[in-house]
């Protein structure tokens, strides 16, 4: 899942972005109206948290312009406008969900990945291929049964993959979804994570590569 924190608050907005990664999301970070405004014409998010005070566009103009998107992401406001007036107002702008300032931290994630989870694209709940079940809202996967133990970034990899099945992913767009846009495409990340998730998932082998084009869940 990747995430855009716009939010002009420096030190929270680090705050949230840590928050979010221990959680195995990819988040980028833009501190006002503008910087948004180009992340999202650059990058595929599931999921903006949104302030409204926002420097440069405005948060409310923003969200709209979001909302005007073909392919959009889901929008939860976090503002310190929290009376049911404003509630109305940004859920009027087109926002779908809002949380006011301050927050607790475990009920943010909850309705990330509930907004994730209804995003148009979004598939079930359950992602089930090649023997493989995985649960991203409980955060649980199994292959026949056996329960696996994975990494953040060996979870995201496989869900992604899920996701994308049966077709291939490449390296590139599983640095998109998996990580943020800070990874150097040029380091062995993915490659070393694949690696590794393969050994977990065990024999026979259901990931499969193709030089030049990327990844793929196969059955085995």
């Amino acid at each position: 899942m990747r995430v855009l924190v716009v939010e002009d608050a420096r030190s929270l907005a680090a705050l949230l972005a840590e928050g979010l990664r221990d959680q195995g999301m990819a988040v980028d970070v833009a501190h006002d109206g503008l910087e948004a405004a180009a992340r999202l014409d650059l990058n595929a998010y599931d999921v903006v948290m949104l302030d409204r005070d926002l420097p440069g566009i405005h948060g409310d103009t923003l969200c709209h312009m979001i909302t005007e998107r073909d392919e959009r992401p889901m929008v939860l406001m976090l503002t310190a406008a929290g009376t049911p007036e404003d509630r109305v107002t940004g859920l009027t702008l087109g926002a779908d969900d809002y949380l006011a300032k301050p927050f607790h931290f475990p009920e943010l994630i909850l309705r990330i990945r509930s907004l994730a989870r209804r995003r148009p694209s979004a598939r079930a709940r359950t992602l089930r291929a090649a023997g493989i079940e995985l649960d991203p809202i409980r955060r649980t996967a199994t292959r026949d049964s056996r329960h696996l133990d994975l990494s953040l970034k060996e979870f995201a990899v496989l869900e992604a993959l899920l996701r994308a099945y049966p077709a291939f992913l490449s390296t590139e767009d599983l640095l998109e979804q998996v990580w943020d846009e800070h990874a150097d495409p040029f380091t062995n990340t993915v490659t070393v994570t694949v690696s590794r998730l393969r050994r977990k998932l065990g024999d026979p082998p259901i990931i499969a590569t193709s030089p030049g084009i990327g990844y793929r869940i196969i059955n085995s």
